[in-house]
């Protein structure tokens, strides 16, 4: 009877080792460490504490972890930064599987914007290396097929606020709702991979329609995003005044959108194609960057929506500023210059998130190379943020600020974020939608 025992008992052992392999060997040390940066410990600085307030009295102390712009605003006593825990803002487990089922099937095609074998989740886990000519141009895939809003989500509503930045004087609310829908790659949301039929091969597209105030309401966008990255995006615009849409040239992407400090391919951080931009890697860094629990801050008493929901407050200079804390996180910095000589811009420079590839800060510059821009997206953990977000693995876009610091002008933005496909319907994201909804 003992040696029965100890032979059940060797067995389970040998299953339960068996088991344990196989799932320490589910997740490559790869793909671990591209979605789980802090899995042995948060980064750390010098002097730096959680709860701490940098402003203009210790600022020099942490200027190796702050971007140049945010540096200058808190030197020149425009705003300060309160640091946050660095926390982990982890991924979807289908994203995370998806990747790992492509390790070694992706690669670049020969001209910019080519992308081969690519199925679903990070295209390039890889730790990205300075001796890679092409190791931004990867960065900029991962970018574009990350997890940002999922396979679908909504922004419902969203404020903008357009402030004079030297005075504060808020000069126009728009009051929109933005809905995204990924047709391809899908990993998570029914139907999966992919929404069908889809003759165009839309990749993902992008649906704004504003609610007012009433000189503007109902203007509404459409963007639909190609899986060829080759192939132009087709935009549409429709105005509520003229009550018919209109295709966007692709030049009108970089004009003000609706008088704003942004443009169309501002949104996101940058809304455009690969091949529209030379990517260039310049190394990895711990930076803070705005990344924190929405539920934990002293938030805005206005707006509030019925639910209770409240946004992300504003202050500081101007009112431009989000009253947020920060991360200490590990960063990409990586540069896009247009390939088109008559784009108003001659680079960014993004600081991208390693974990979550958002784009939560990014520095515009003109063309003759002077700062123009300072673009902050603050980034909220789903499981502290709207009921319906917690599971879902998206860094939920929460708040925003768009400086301008040669006009002196912002834009800011108020989000309320949902992870929800019921709000994204396929029908939504079509032309026909555009002109039923706009009577």
């Amino acid at each position: 009877m003992m040696n029965i025992k100890n032979t059940l008992l060797a067995g389970l052992m040998s299953a339960s080792l068996g088991l344990m392999g196989s799932l320490q060997a589910a997740t490559s040390p790869v793909v671990e460490q591209s979605f789980s940066p802090y899995r042995n410990g948060a980064s750390s600085y010098p002097g730096l504490k959680v709860g701490m307030t940098i402003d203009q009295s210790n600022v020099d102390q942490f200027k190796e972890i702050i971007d140049p712009a945010t540096f200058d605003f808190i030197k020149k006593g425009w705003t300060s930064i309160k640091v946050g825990e660095t926390t982990s803002f982890d991924l979807h487990p289908n994203y995370i599987k998806a990747t790992e089922e492509g390790i070694g099937k992706v690669k670049l095609g020969e001209k910019s914007g080519q992308i081969i074998g690519y199925v679903a989740g990070r295209p390039f886990p890889e730790e990205p290396n300075l001796n890679d000519h092409r190791a931004g141009e990867k960065l900029a895939w991962n970018y574009k097929y990350g997890y940002n809003w999922g396979d679908s989500a909504a922004i419902y509503p969203f404020y903008w606020k357009y402030r004079d930045l030297g005075s504060g004087k808020l000069e126009k609310t728009i009051k929109f709702n933005f809905h995204f829908l990924n047709f391809m790659h899908r990993v998570n949301q029914a139907p999966k991979p992919n929404i069908e039929p889809n003759p165009s091969q839309v990749f993902r597209a992008i649906y704004v329609k504003v609610l007012e105030p009433f000189d503007v309401k109902n203007t509404q966008l459409l963007i639909h995003r190609y899986e060829d990255d080759l192939k132009r995006d087709s935009a549409w615009l429709y105005l509520g005044f003229q009550r018919r849409v209109r295709r966007l040239a692709s030049g009108q992407v970089t004009d003000s959108f609706l008088g704003s400090d942004l443009m169309i391919e501002d949104f996101e951080g940058y809304n455009g194609r690969i091949n529209d931009m030379k990517w260039t890697y310049k190394g990895t860094r711990n930076m803070l960057m705005p990344f924190y629990n929405h539920n934990d801050l002293k938030l805005a008493d206005e707006p509030r929506e019925s639910d209770g929901y409240q946004y992300v407050a504003m202050g500081d200079k101007g009112g431009c500023f989000p009253q947020i804390t920060w991360q200490l996180r590990k960063v990409y910095v990586l540069e896009n210059e247009p390939r088109d000589n008559n784009h108003p811009i001659s680079k960014r420079i993004h600081y991208v998130d390693a974990q979550t590839f958002t784009l939560p800060r990014t520095l515009i510059y003109d063309r003759s190379g002077k700062l123009w821009k300072s673009w902050q997206i603050g980034q909220a953990h789903p499981d502290h943020h709207l009921p319906k977000n917690k599971g879902t693995g998206v860094s939920v876009d929460d708040s925003f600020s768009m400086i301008d610091v040669q006009a002196m002008h912002c834009t800011t933005g108020q989000f309320k974020g949902q992870v929800d496909p019921e709000l994204n319907p396929k029908k939504l994201f079509s032309v026909q939608n555009m002109r039923a909804s706009g009577r």
